[in-house]
């Protein structure tokens, strides 16, 4: 039976502190980095993205960030292959790969034997579905979803038409719902994986996000998302991401500069809410709590907590 390649895995909620931690990790682990980030992958979706910068990568090569433009779509199969081969890769070079990232989905996807069923498709019910979308309206094709697969409706904002469709469609090919095609999925994790999540009090976290923000804003943020919205970039994935869809809502006029900031801040505590629940969930993950370090600002301590931990994991048999 052919050995298992290594993997870290580090997890967590936006702000949680996992890119200054993952660096001091590769630094002592010979690793490189690989972005577990939906978002990261687009180019120029610097500021919203919270992107991390030439400075801050300290000589630690990293991995499928601006890979794509905005007006690309990306699959979570395309993700699990990109990032599949990129492991094999580091780990041929005698490097520890990193994943580094707050999507559930699209980590989960390429630890475990998650198969997509790509081949299963009806493009002609996919067109009739994309027609369907412009006449009568993305929140009409999500109706239609919530009343065939509430699970998979909650999962996938309406604003997010081709997963609405891709829903509809397995649904329409398989006669089964994409939320229970997504359960019966094999739980075998493919690489002997060391996954480490991040967490948090919630109200320190919170304070953190809000923080964020409003450093965003003042780096430039705004000006960031005119650049898009000036080129008409509408109807793709890499808008739909929270810190673009909002500052979209202003420009628009359907709201003012300061709800804007505090819907962004609303819904980014949501999703770091969604991000714990999830991993909490779906994968075994050892739990390390960053309180302490973020207010002692040191997170030696933390780096050197979960190295003990890694220690064991990472001997080569």
């Amino acid at each position: 039976m052919t050995e298992k390649e290594k993997v870290v895995v580090l997890i967590g909620p936006t702000a949680v502190g996992k890119t200054k931690l993952s660096i001091e990790l590769a630094k002592k682990f010979n690793g490189e980095i690989i972005s577990g980030d939906s978002m990261q992958i687009y180019k120029g979706m610097d500021i919203g993205t919270a992107k991390i910068s030439k400075e801050e990568m300290e000589g630690i090569p990293h991995h499928l960030i601006d890979i794509i433009d905005p007006d690309d779509s990306f699959s979570v199969a395309e993700f699990q292959k990109l990032v599949r081969e990129k492991i094999s890769e580091i780990t041929k070079r005698g490097k520890t790969p990193f994943i580094v990232g707050g999507t559930g989905l699209y980590i989960q996807a390429v630890l475990y034997d998650y198969q997509f069923e790509e081949t299963k498709t009806d493009l002609d019910y996919r067109r009739q579905m994309e027609k369907a979308a412009e006449v009568k309206g993305a929140e009409a094709l999500h109706q239609q979803l919530m009343q065939i697969d509430p699970i998979a409706a909650e999962k996938i904002p309406y604003q997010n038409v081709r997963r609405v469709i891709r829903a509809l469609e397995i649904h329409h090919v398989t006669g089964k719902k994409a939320s229970e095609w997504q359960e019966e999925q094999k739980k075998e994790l493919l690489y002997d994986a060391a996954i480490i999540g991040l967490t948090m009090d919630r109200e320190l976290l919170y304070s953190r996000i809000n923080e964020r923000v409003d450093k965003m804003i003042n780096q430039g943020l705004l000006e960031e998302v005119k650049g898009f919205y000036e080129q008409n970039l509408r109807d793709c994935q890499s808008i739909q991401a929270i810190g673009y869809k909002e500052v979209y809502k202003y420009f628009d006029g359907l709201s003012t500069r300061e709800e804007a900031v505090d819907e962004l801040k609303q819904n980014s505590r949501r999703y770091a809410k969604r991000q714990f629940t999830w991993f909490r969930n779906k994968m075994s993950v050892q739990w390390f709590n960053m309180t302490e370090c973020v207010k002692n600002n040191n997170i030696q301590k933390k780096v050197e907590e979960i190295s003990n931990f890694l220690e064991g994991k990472l001997e080569r048999k």
